[in-house]
């Protein structure tokens, strides 16, 4: 009897050293995890809070509006015909001339006594004018009503990274913001660069609206670096959202016409994969940088069995497609022992697992669920 109790009391005493061991071994692990994941904490609490693509739509409509009340301009001129719009033509002296005709390609429409008549161009009120005169070899005081039913040779295409993209037939010229308004807004893939790529259009000469600036130049063509927002060539303008958004410069919001096509350039995506908590890609807007210890902060940090100084950054040459690999020590980073990195969109920031870290943490595991079979088995 004596030595079975002496033999319990022993086994008791041996599992409760070997869970205070084991314990105090995964408390003491902790906190150095702890210690040495605090800079990536504190880089994550410093990171201004990511605005959703939602609320930066809802920041482009109000500008828009803003400047739809704001700078109110006169309006374009009349709208002019081109091929494939629809006409519906009245005259009041013989309704058995009204006709319902499309424009053709070429931009001529026929009509009974007339014939073929060059319409591409001209306006609704011009075209009544040249029309009454033709048949004034016919009639003694004729008038004519011409009315644009259908629109059909103003497109303008809105394509890229948009919750709607498609062509939009316009009267007159729109804006870049009217226009993104009409696509529906921003896709959440969207980057801050918008290209306007110009094409000839037939409204182009007799509207008015506000002029892009190329960087480097003000208005009056003196030279400033503040303004870089608008970037106009030949063929396009390349504008960024945001400093229009930030400048709230009604110039920067420029005129889309005819033939214009709007593209919304996808934003850069920055990917952590690995020992982290939360892998995943990460997407770069407009000239925002993104930083080695900021990717590894939007993936709220590591984890507990990284090898921090093993982290390797996979690039990839746009031109070449060949890939390469850029070795980096996190811990150095953490520690301010070496400077934090700069990414380049579509790199590949890789955290492995340390074995050693690994199978430390299975061994205490081990020893704890041991204690504790034997503080409750009985022999």
């Amino acid at each position: 009897m004596w030595f079975r109790q002496t033999q319990q009391q022993m086994l008791v005493m041996a599992s409760i050293v070997l869970v205070t061991t084991g314990v105090l071994f995964t408390a003491e692990s902790c906190a150095q995890e702890a210690a040495s994941s605090a800079p990536t904490q504190n880089n994550l609490a410093s990171l201004p809070t990511p605005e959703s693509t939602q609320a930066y739509n809802e920041r482009l409509d109000k500008l828009r509006k803003q400047f739809a009340e704001e700078n109110r301009q006169p309006q374009p001129g009349d709208y002019r015909i081109g091929p494939q719009d629809l006409l519906d033509i009245n005259t009041f002296e013989a309704p058995e001339l009204n006709r319902t005709v499309r424009v053709s390609e070429n931009g001529e429409v026929s009509m009974p006594l007339l014939g073929g008549i060059q319409v591409a161009g001209l306006t609704a009120r011009q075209l009544e004018t040249t029309m009454a005169a033709r048949l004034r070899e016919y009639l003694k005081d004729p008038h004519v009503s011409v009315m644009v039913t259908a629109i059909e040779s103003h497109p303008i295409s809105v394509i890229g990274e948009v919750n709607k993209p498609g062509v939009f037939q316009v009267r007159g010229s729109k804006t870049l913001l009217e226009m993104l308004s009409m696509a529906q807004g921003l896709a959440p893939e969207a980057g801050d660069e918008v290209l306007v790529m110009r094409s000839a259009g037939f409204n182009r000469a007799g509207d008015e609206g506000p002029k892009a600036v190329a960087p480097g130049h003000s208005p009056n063509g003196s030279t400033s670096a503040d303004e870089s927002a608008g970037k106009e060539s030949t063929d396009t303008v390349s504008i960024n959202l945001r400093h229009l958004l930030n400048s709230r410069d009604p110039k920067f919001n420029v005129p889309v016409y005819a033939g214009d096509i709007v593209k919304v350039t996808r934003a850069g995506i920055v990917y952590v994969v690995g020992a982290v908590k939360r892998p995943g890609g990460f997407t770069v807007k407009g000239n925002e940088q993104m930083s080695l210890l900021k990717a590894i902060a939007l993936a709220e940090g590591l984890s507990s069995t990284s090898s921090k100084g093993r982290t390797r950054i996979i690039r990839t040459d746009e031109s070449s497609g060949k890939r390469s690999e850029i070795a980096v020590d996190v811990g150095k980073i953490l520690d301010g022992k070496e400077p934090d990195m700069n990414l380049q969109a579509a790199d590949i920031v890789f955290v492995p697992n340390s074995a050693g870290k690994s199978a430390l943490y299975k061994g205490t595991e081990a020893v704890v669920a041991t204690a504790s079979g034997l503080v409750i088995f009985h022999p």
